[in-house]
């Protein structure tokens, strides 16, 4: 049994983790309240929508004895104003899902899938160390006895 916020390895019976002290008792509830009515909400404004166009576009015609010019012009612009909500809804139902999977995916992997050995390679041996800046550059007290 791996955490599920950190990805380390757990014994039976813990209530919390050892490595970041989450709650193992907790299970995250999933809401999919928002997603439901997301879905409720484009379905019956795409089905009303069209309901709309085409009663309207009868009632127009029949009732109004408008010419078929206009009667298509008011069924373009009520097509217009569904699509464009539609577009909305199905974006922000996008946005809902993404942020979900993405909290699901923010987790670390189990530690069976990493390596089993993390040491660094070694290298090959590196050559000769450099010589000091200030080797045979420095005075000493005896070079400066001489030059007097």
């Amino acid at each position: 049994m791996y955490c599920a916020n950190c990805g380390t390895p757990l014994t039976q019976g813990l209530s919390y983790c050892n490595r970041c002290g989450a709650n193992l008792k907790e299970r995250p509830e999933v809401s999919t309240g928002a997603i439901s009515a997301f879905l409720t909400a484009i379905t019956l404004i795409g089905l009303g929508g069209l309901g709309v166009m085409l009663a309207g576009a009868l009632v127009l015609r029949k009732g109004a004895n408008l010419s078929q010019e206009l009667i298509g012009v008011f069924m373009l612009f009520t097509f217009l104003i569904i699509s464009m909500t539609e577009i909305v809804l199905v974006r922000n139902l996008s946005k809902l899902t993404s942020a979900k999977e993405k909290e699901k995916k923010n987790y670390f992997p189990p530690p069976s899938a990493m390596p089993q050995d993390l040491r660094l390679t070694q290298g090959a041996p590196l050559g000769e160390p450099v010589s000091s800046v200030t080797e045979n550059t420095t005075r000493t007290l005896e070079y400066i006895r001489r030059e007097q």
